[in-house]
């Protein structure tokens, strides 16, 4: 409406400044989170993501640095970007800082071009599983282990039990599933900019001035400067934060969380801080 009503102004009288929203998206990629760790997911950005898409501007602009994590909420978050930015019939522009790796790579694009600093981390376009196993250990401190399932295959890859060949089979042929969806919705969105390159979905990385060959990112640029260039000096950045307030800290109307939440909630942020930082780990961050 902004920008209909600024057209039927006199040339002299209209405004020359374009007003960009901006979303953030930093950090793993996970189901759940929390006010002690938060992380990147349908539920956490959904709401940042439409009200981006609602102002009266030409594009929206995300800044991604995340190294990936749950497959599931990536392609999430890439859904609803897309499914607004058809129904808003808007562009969008997405911006690289650290990494977008694994997830964070299947959110980028998302955009409609990418860009990112030369030295920004791409790629890694495939699928992992990791744990640990512990039968040895359980021999040695003299715990026995007591497993009861309804259904032969419940207890898969138990850590407390040695690793079996079907398990680790059938595992694989999961992750394929996941890869193959993956590797669909990367060509699917940069088609012909790819490049024909036998390493480009095996899970390899690369710099994004590398990545620019094999057609993963668009151009090398930082946000500002990209967005200047295409909408005028005097473009200007708004960047979209979750709303704070008394309710959003204490929530609703106030009530505050009890000792016992508090400290469940910090318990488990402490196990999603170690598997978030082994994901940045992978990338030398």
């Amino acid at each position: 409406m902004k920008r209909l009503f600024n057209r039927l102004l006199p040339k002299s009288w209209r405004s020359t400044v374009v007003t960009i929203p901006v979303i953030r998206l930093q950090g793993a990629i996970m189901a759940g989170g929390g006010q002690f760790r938060p992380s990147l997911s349908l539920a956490s950005t959904a709401g940042l993501i439409e009200k981006a898409f609602g102002f009266d501007a030409p594009a929206v602009a995300i800044s991604i640095n995340s190294p990936g994590g749950s497959p599931v909420q990536s392609r999430l978050i890439f859904k609803r970007i897309r499914d607004l930015a058809v129904e808003k019939n808007k562009k969008v522009l997405v911006f690289v800082e650290d990494v977008a790796a694994s997830g964070g790579y299947m959110i980028a694009v998302a955009g409609d071009e990418i860009f990112a600093d030369p030295s920004s981390i791409v790629g890694s376009i495939g699928v992992v599983s990791a744990s640990f196993g512990f039968p040895e250990l359980m021999k040695k401190i003299g715990v026995e282990r007591r497993v009861h399932t309804a259904g032969q295959n419940k207890a898969v890859l138990d850590p407390f039990k040695p690793e079996k060949k079907e398990d680790v089979e059938r595992l694989k042929a999961l992750q394929l599933e996941v890869h193959e969806t993956f590797i669909d919705l990367v060509k699917e969105r940069r088609g012909s900019k790819l490049k024909d390159d036998p390493d480009l979905f095996t899970g390899l990385f690369w710099t994004a001035k590398r990545g620019l060959e094999l057609g993963l990112v668009d151009a090398l640029g930082d946000m500002r400067s990209v967005l200047r260039t295409r909408f005028g000096d005097k473009t200007q950045l708004k960047l979209i934060t979750a709303p704070r307030g008394l309710f959003g800290r204490f929530g609703l109307f106030g009530s505050r969380v009890s000792a016992p939440d508090i400290a469940a909630a910090a318990a488990s942020g402490v196990l999603d801080a170690a598997e978030e930082r082994a994901l940045w780990a992978r990338f030398g961050l």
